[in-house]
Protein backbone atom coordinates (compact mmCIF):
# COMPACT_ATOMS: atom_id res chain seq x y z
CA UNK A 1 0.00 0.00 0.00
CA UNK A 2 1.35 3.48 -1.08
CA UNK A 3 0.78 6.60 0.75
CA UNK A 4 -0.15 8.36 -2.84
CA UNK A 5 -3.38 5.37 -3.32
CA UNK A 6 -4.21 5.53 0.48
CA UNK A 7 -7.64 7.07 1.94
CA UNK A 8 -6.43 10.12 3.63
CA UNK A 9 -9.68 10.78 5.05
CA UNK A 10 -10.73 9.14 8.42
CA UNK A 11 -12.05 9.51 12.08
CA UNK A 12 -9.19 10.85 13.53
CA UNK A 13 -9.09 11.17 17.74
CA UNK A 14 -6.08 13.48 17.85
CA UNK A 15 -7.41 16.39 15.77
CA UNK A 16 -4.30 18.35 14.86
CA UNK A 17 -3.47 15.73 11.95
CA UNK A 18 -0.34 17.41 12.50
CA UNK A 19 1.85 14.50 10.46
CA UNK A 20 -0.55 13.96 7.48
CA UNK A 21 0.74 13.07 4.64
CA UNK A 22 4.14 12.29 6.69
CA UNK A 23 5.65 8.49 6.00
CA UNK A 24 7.01 6.79 9.04
CA UNK A 25 9.34 3.65 9.25
CA UNK A 26 9.68 2.39 12.83
CA UNK A 27 11.64 -0.88 13.37
CA UNK A 28 10.54 -3.15 16.43
CA UNK A 29 7.43 -1.87 16.56
CA UNK A 30 5.16 -5.28 16.86
CA UNK A 31 5.51 -4.44 21.17
CA UNK A 32 6.39 -1.85 23.82
CA UNK A 33 7.60 1.88 22.80
CA UNK A 34 7.74 1.35 19.28
CA UNK A 35 4.54 -0.09 18.99
CA UNK A 36 3.21 2.77 21.06
CA UNK A 37 5.07 4.92 18.80
CA UNK A 38 3.34 3.47 15.77
CA UNK A 39 -0.01 4.20 17.48
CA UNK A 40 0.82 7.65 18.26
CA UNK A 41 1.74 8.97 15.07
CA UNK A 42 -0.83 7.04 13.12
CA UNK A 43 -2.88 8.88 15.39
CA UNK A 44 -1.61 12.47 14.26
CA UNK A 45 -2.22 11.21 10.04
CA UNK A 46 1.08 9.65 9.89
CA UNK A 47 1.08 6.59 7.02
CA UNK A 48 3.42 4.29 9.45
CA UNK A 49 5.29 1.42 7.99
CA UNK A 50 6.26 -1.17 10.78
CA UNK A 51 9.26 -3.03 11.00
CA UNK A 52 9.18 -6.18 12.74
CA UNK A 53 11.08 -9.97 12.65
CA UNK A 54 7.48 -11.95 13.01
CA UNK A 55 5.58 -12.02 10.21
CA UNK A 56 1.92 -13.06 12.58
CA UNK A 57 3.03 -10.04 15.10
CA UNK A 58 3.29 -7.76 12.16
CA UNK A 59 -0.25 -8.60 10.96
CA UNK A 60 -1.38 -8.40 14.84
CA UNK A 61 -0.29 -4.92 15.15
CA UNK A 62 -0.79 -3.57 11.95
CA UNK A 63 -4.56 -4.66 12.80
CA UNK A 64 -4.39 -3.49 16.08
CA UNK A 65 -3.20 -0.06 15.35
CA UNK A 66 -6.21 0.00 12.75
CA UNK A 67 -8.73 -0.83 15.07
CA UNK A 68 -7.80 1.44 17.80
CA UNK A 69 -6.85 5.05 15.65
CA UNK A 70 -9.50 4.04 12.96
CA UNK A 71 -6.55 4.94 10.70
CA UNK A 72 -6.11 2.60 7.81
CA UNK A 73 -2.81 4.81 7.11
CA UNK A 74 -0.38 1.32 8.59
CA UNK A 75 1.29 -1.04 6.70
CA UNK A 76 4.16 -3.61 7.53
CA UNK A 77 8.06 -5.14 6.22
CA UNK A 78 8.50 -8.46 8.03
CA UNK A 79 12.56 -8.34 8.46
CA UNK A 80 14.91 -10.11 10.61
CA UNK A 81 17.13 -6.76 10.97
CA UNK A 82 20.06 -9.06 12.68
CA UNK A 83 20.58 -10.54 9.10
CA UNK A 84 22.43 -7.72 6.88
CA UNK A 85 20.99 -9.29 4.10
CA UNK A 86 17.38 -8.53 5.32
CA UNK A 87 18.31 -5.32 6.03
CA UNK A 88 18.99 -4.72 2.30
CA UNK A 89 15.59 -6.28 1.21
CA UNK A 90 13.91 -3.97 3.82
CA UNK A 91 15.52 -1.09 1.82
CA UNK A 92 14.66 -2.01 -1.67
CA UNK A 93 10.90 -2.92 -0.78
CA UNK A 94 10.78 0.85 0.57
CA UNK A 95 12.36 2.40 -2.63
CA UNK A 96 9.82 0.38 -4.45
CA UNK A 97 6.89 1.42 -2.75
CA UNK A 98 7.57 4.84 -1.62
CA UNK A 99 8.67 8.03 -3.07
CA UNK A 100 10.54 9.32 0.30
CA UNK A 101 10.53 9.15 3.58
CA UNK A 102 9.74 12.01 6.22
CA UNK A 103 10.95 10.04 9.18
CA UNK A 104 12.71 6.93 10.32
CA UNK A 105 13.11 5.73 14.15
CA UNK A 106 15.57 2.58 14.41
CA UNK A 107 13.88 1.53 17.75
CA UNK A 108 14.60 -2.39 16.95
CA UNK A 109 17.27 -3.73 20.19
CA UNK A 110 18.39 -6.08 22.47
CA UNK A 111 19.85 -7.57 25.02
CA UNK A 112 21.94 -11.32 25.26
CA UNK A 113 23.32 -12.32 28.55
CA UNK A 114 25.25 -14.63 26.54
CA UNK A 115 27.40 -14.72 22.95
CA UNK A 116 25.02 -15.67 19.83
CA UNK A 117 26.42 -14.85 16.17
CA UNK A 118 24.06 -13.38 13.37
CA UNK A 119 23.13 -14.44 10.04
CA UNK A 120 26.80 -12.95 8.64
CA UNK A 121 28.87 -14.49 11.58
CA UNK A 122 28.86 -11.27 13.75
CA UNK A 123 27.96 -10.78 17.82
CA UNK A 124 24.49 -10.11 18.15
CA UNK A 125 24.21 -7.29 20.43
CA UNK A 126 26.32 -5.44 18.03
CA UNK A 127 24.58 -6.50 14.99
CA UNK A 128 21.07 -5.57 15.94
CA UNK A 129 22.18 -2.39 18.28
CA UNK A 130 24.38 -1.11 15.66
CA UNK A 131 24.67 -2.43 12.80
CA UNK A 132 21.56 -2.77 11.67
CA UNK A 133 20.98 1.16 12.28
CA UNK A 134 23.96 1.85 10.68
CA UNK A 135 23.39 0.16 7.48
CA UNK A 136 19.53 0.70 7.30
CA UNK A 137 20.09 4.53 7.98
CA UNK A 138 23.05 4.65 5.06
CA UNK A 139 20.69 3.15 2.83
CA UNK A 140 17.84 4.94 3.09
CA UNK A 141 19.48 8.81 3.05
CA UNK A 142 18.31 9.11 -0.29
CA UNK A 143 14.87 8.99 0.76
CA UNK A 144 14.86 10.98 3.22
CA UNK A 145 16.68 13.24 1.64
CA UNK A 146 13.45 13.70 -0.98
CA UNK A 147 11.27 14.72 2.26
CA UNK A 148 10.71 18.67 2.87
CA UNK A 149 12.47 17.48 6.31
CA UNK A 150 13.85 14.39 7.12
CA UNK A 151 14.38 12.76 10.61
CA UNK A 152 16.09 10.15 11.78
CA UNK A 153 15.78 9.07 15.45
CA UNK A 154 18.08 6.70 17.43
CA UNK A 155 17.02 4.72 20.53
CA UNK A 156 20.12 4.76 22.37
CA UNK A 157 20.30 4.03 26.60
CA UNK A 158 22.17 5.55 29.14
CA UNK A 159 23.72 2.27 29.28
CA UNK A 160 26.31 3.59 26.78
CA UNK A 161 27.82 6.00 29.77
CA UNK A 162 29.36 2.69 31.13
CA UNK A 163 30.15 1.45 27.21
CA UNK A 164 33.84 1.57 25.89
CA UNK A 165 34.60 0.87 22.16
CA UNK A 166 37.13 -2.04 21.14
CA UNK A 167 38.04 -1.53 18.20
CA UNK A 168 40.01 -4.35 17.79
CA UNK A 169 37.67 -6.65 19.04
CA UNK A 170 33.99 -4.81 18.30
CA UNK A 171 32.50 -8.40 18.58
CA UNK A 172 33.67 -9.28 21.69
CA UNK A 173 35.37 -12.55 20.68
CA UNK A 174 38.35 -12.21 22.99
CA UNK A 175 35.75 -11.34 26.27
CA UNK A 176 32.60 -11.52 26.45
CA UNK A 177 29.86 -9.73 28.86
CA UNK A 178 26.49 -9.22 28.20
CA UNK A 179 25.84 -5.78 29.53
CA UNK A 180 29.72 -4.50 28.34
CA UNK A 181 28.93 -5.61 24.88
CA UNK A 182 25.46 -3.81 25.28
CA UNK A 183 26.86 -0.40 26.27
CA UNK A 184 29.63 -0.69 23.72
CA UNK A 185 26.83 -0.92 20.82
CA UNK A 186 25.02 1.83 22.71
CA UNK A 187 27.39 4.04 22.52
CA UNK A 188 28.42 3.09 18.79
CA UNK A 189 24.78 4.12 17.99
CA UNK A 190 25.41 7.69 19.86
CA UNK A 191 28.96 8.06 18.04
CA UNK A 192 27.24 7.57 14.26
CA UNK A 193 24.43 10.10 15.51
CA UNK A 194 26.64 12.81 15.57
CA UNK A 195 29.08 11.65 12.89
CA UNK A 196 25.99 11.66 10.46
CA UNK A 197 24.55 14.81 12.36
CA UNK A 198 28.08 16.29 11.41
CA UNK A 199 27.65 14.94 7.36
CA UNK A 200 24.78 15.48 6.74
CA UNK A 201 25.22 19.45 8.48
CA UNK A 202 23.25 21.80 6.02
CA UNK A 203 21.06 19.62 4.12
CA UNK A 204 17.05 18.87 5.32
CA UNK A 205 17.73 15.71 7.72
CA UNK A 206 18.46 15.57 11.19
CA UNK A 207 19.60 12.97 13.42
CA UNK A 208 19.31 12.67 16.88
CA UNK A 209 19.11 9.96 19.83
CA UNK A 210 17.54 9.20 22.70
CA UNK A 211 17.27 7.47 26.11
CA UNK A 212 13.63 6.41 26.76
CA UNK A 213 13.83 5.68 30.65
CA UNK A 214 13.67 2.00 32.12
CA UNK A 215 10.52 1.33 30.37
CA UNK A 216 7.88 -1.66 31.62
CA UNK A 217 8.44 -3.91 28.23
CA UNK A 218 9.33 -6.99 27.56
CA UNK A 219 12.48 -5.97 26.69
CA UNK A 220 15.16 -8.49 28.05
CA UNK A 221 12.44 -11.23 28.05
CA UNK A 222 15.04 -13.52 25.65
CA UNK A 223 17.45 -13.84 29.11
CA UNK A 224 14.86 -15.73 31.28
CA UNK A 225 16.03 -15.38 34.97
CA UNK A 226 17.93 -12.88 34.28
CA UNK A 227 15.78 -10.22 33.04
CA UNK A 228 13.62 -11.71 36.48
CA UNK A 229 16.17 -10.46 38.78
CA UNK A 230 16.71 -7.42 37.01
CA UNK A 231 13.33 -6.62 37.09
CA UNK A 232 12.59 -7.66 40.83
CA UNK A 233 16.01 -5.38 41.22
CA UNK A 234 14.76 -2.01 39.86
CA UNK A 235 10.73 -2.34 39.26
CA UNK A 236 10.36 0.43 40.85
CA UNK A 237 12.09 2.42 38.70
CA UNK A 238 9.98 1.43 35.61
CA UNK A 239 8.11 4.19 33.71
CA UNK A 240 4.49 3.15 31.74
CA UNK A 241 5.54 2.43 27.73
CA UNK A 242 3.05 5.55 26.93
CA UNK A 243 5.94 7.84 29.22
CA UNK A 244 8.56 5.50 27.60
CA UNK A 245 7.63 6.33 24.35
CA UNK A 246 6.82 10.10 25.12
CA UNK A 247 10.67 11.15 23.75
CA UNK A 248 10.72 9.68 20.52
CA UNK A 249 7.40 11.03 19.51
CA UNK A 250 8.74 13.99 20.20
CA UNK A 251 11.48 13.96 18.36
CA UNK A 252 9.36 12.53 15.06
CA UNK A 253 6.70 15.22 15.57
CA UNK A 254 7.46 18.51 17.07
CA UNK A 255 8.45 21.69 15.62
CA UNK A 256 9.94 22.55 18.79
CA UNK A 257 13.37 20.20 17.57
CA UNK A 258 13.04 21.38 13.61
CA UNK A 259 16.12 22.61 13.57
CA UNK A 260 18.05 20.29 15.93
CA UNK A 261 20.32 17.84 14.90
CA UNK A 262 23.14 16.16 16.67
CA UNK A 263 21.41 15.48 20.28
CA UNK A 264 20.83 13.50 22.85
CA UNK A 265 17.12 13.36 24.43
CA UNK A 266 15.74 12.39 27.74
CA UNK A 267 12.03 13.33 28.47
CA UNK A 268 11.94 16.12 25.98
CA UNK A 269 15.01 17.63 26.89
CA UNK A 270 18.55 18.09 25.07
CA UNK A 271 21.04 16.44 27.62
CA UNK A 272 24.49 15.51 27.59
CA UNK A 273 25.65 12.44 26.98
CA UNK A 274 29.14 10.86 28.02
CA UNK A 275 33.01 12.82 27.15
CA UNK A 276 33.20 9.16 24.82
CA UNK A 277 30.54 9.69 22.65
CA UNK A 278 31.39 13.17 20.88
CA UNK A 279 35.19 11.94 20.32
CA UNK A 280 35.33 12.63 16.84
CA UNK A 281 38.31 10.43 15.83
CA UNK A 282 36.68 7.83 17.50
CA UNK A 283 33.73 8.31 15.27
CA UNK A 284 35.38 8.50 11.84
CA UNK A 285 37.68 5.37 12.65
CA UNK A 286 34.35 3.43 13.89
CA UNK A 287 32.49 4.62 10.58
CA UNK A 288 35.46 3.08 8.68
CA UNK A 289 35.10 0.01 10.77
CA UNK A 290 30.96 -0.06 10.07
CA UNK A 291 31.53 0.60 6.05
CA UNK A 292 33.67 -3.04 6.04
CA UNK A 293 31.49 -5.08 8.28
CA UNK A 294 27.91 -3.79 6.67
CA UNK A 295 29.72 -4.09 3.12
CA UNK A 296 28.15 -0.50 2.35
Amino acid sequence: MSISSANLTYHMSDSAKSMMNKICVVTGATSGIGQETVKVLALKGAFVIIVGRNVKKCIATVNSIKLHTGSTLVDYVCADLSDLKQVYNLVRVLKQNYHHIDVLVNNAGAYFKTRHQSMDGYEMTLALNYLSPFLLTSLLIEMLQESIQGRIINVSSNAHFKGTIHLDDLQSKHEFEGFNSYAQAKLALLLFTYELARRLKNTNITVNALHPGLVATNFGKNNGWFRFYLRRLIKRHEISVPEGSRTCIYLATSPDVADITGGYFIQNKQVMSSDDSYDQQLAKQLWEASEILTNI
